[in-house]
């Protein structure tokens, strides 16, 4: 939809939508929490990120930017707007001084003064400037992670482009800098990483990765890590998790030492998104906790993830509680969606997208 839809339209296609995830009612969380429908009638959304004036931009890996605007702040979108599309799983998205970036599986594109833009104009499309096309082009883990750093250096993922192999590419199974037009690497032997940020204390960045396939229903688990030191290498493919040598590269004289992730999360949960709570809106004990949307299993006899997780760190950042915060989108062995991406918005309140249910999601507190 190229143009921007009239609020009573949108208004009314949130209630419809809320009608047909009437599921929404089988989601628990915590005490005191209350989630809504934000927005509905997307396409595959992905990462979300909020401007300075309170529009939240989508990628959606269907191929478009969406720009979501709540113009009388009811906690509702009513108005949508594309601004961006033909792209190539176009799921990562960044802000950084009122421009927006966003990725593709090869590409990093930027729309200059983006609120600025969308003041002024009612239709069409704005100029989006190449920021880089350096990157491979594989489909298999193509999907982006955008973060910009305080200096403005871009970060992004790059997912191998196999189950488990090795890839004469060293871009491959990584985590990636773009600083002063040259990439530098932040992470090496990451298999897929689709979520990552910085603590808001330490700025130390954390990320998930998700594990390999095939080796059972149990093994291995998916991760959550932590960089001490641009440059370490996190195993893959000769060793997952915490101590699971691989079957075909694990005999393999890598020549690197492993870091050991900082918690296993379970086979086969799939983190597709991370974000640390540093809003005021949620109780004092959520602070600088991480939440993950784990976006769920495939390869497993029993469908396992399909939930947001809350996880405690202590104040040298090392992991010391995990507590599920929204359960319920699987129902025996049926999925009724797939969290995919957490955002915490300037009110406090946290946003968290669904692919599945092409919905995103709006959890609040009030005690």
């Amino acid at each position: 939809m190229r143009h921007t839809q009239t609020a009573f339209f949108y208004f009314f296609s949130v209630l419809l939508s809320m009608n047909i995830f009437a599921n929404i009612e089988m989601l628990k969380l915590d005490p005191g929490f209350k989630i809504s429908i934000f927005a509905s009638d997307l396409d595959q959304p992905r990462q979300m990120i909020e401007s300075k004036n309170g529009t939240i931009f989508i990628g959606e890996r269907s191929g478009q930017i969406i720009a979501l605007i709540d113009s009388d702040g009811n906690g509702q979108a009513d108005s949508k707007r594309v601004i961006a599309d033909d792209l190539t799983y176009s799921t990562g998205v960044s802000i950084f001084e009122g421009d927006l970036y966003f990725s593709e599986i090869g590409k990093i594109w930027k729309i200059q003064d983006i609120e600025n833009w969308l003041q002024k104009n009612s239709s069409g499309f704005p100029e989006k400037i190449l920021v880089t096309q350096d990157l491979p082009e594989d489909k298999w883990h193509g999907w982006k992670w955008l973060q910009h750093n305080v200096d403005g250096d871009i970060y992004t993922n790059v997912g191998a482009p196999c189950n488990n192999c090795i890839s004469e590419n060293p871009q491959y199974a990584s985590i990636i800098r773009l600083s002063d037009d040259n990439w530098e690497y932040v992470a090496r032997g990451v298999r897929n990483s689709v979520g990552f940020d910085f603590h808001p204390e330490t700025n130390k960045l954390y990320f998930g990765d998700n594990g390999r396939d095939w080796l059972g229903d149990n093994s291995p688990a998916c991760e959550l890590n932590r960089v001490d030191e641009d440059g370490l290498f996190y195993g893959f493919p000769y060793q997952h998790a915490l101590n699971v040598k691989d079957p075909e590269y694990g005999d393999l004289k890598s020549g690197y030492d492993y870091v050991d992730p900082i918690l296993e999360l379970g086979a086969h949960v799939a983190p597709t998104g991370l974000a640390f709570y540093d809003g005021e809106m949620f109780p004092k004990k959520y602070k600088n906790n991480i939440f993950i949307t784990l976006h769920g299993s495939w390869n497993r006899s029993k469908k396992v993830g399909y939930k947001v997780i809350r996880v405690v760190l202590d104040s040298s950042g090392d992991v010391v509680d995990t507590k599920d915060f929204i359960s319920g989108w699987l129902d025996g062995e049926k999925v009724l969606g797939r969290p995919a991406a957490p955002l915490i918005v300037s009110d406090g309140s946290l946003l968290i997208s669904d692919d599945k249910a092409n919905v995103i999601y709006r959890i609040t507190y009030k005690q």
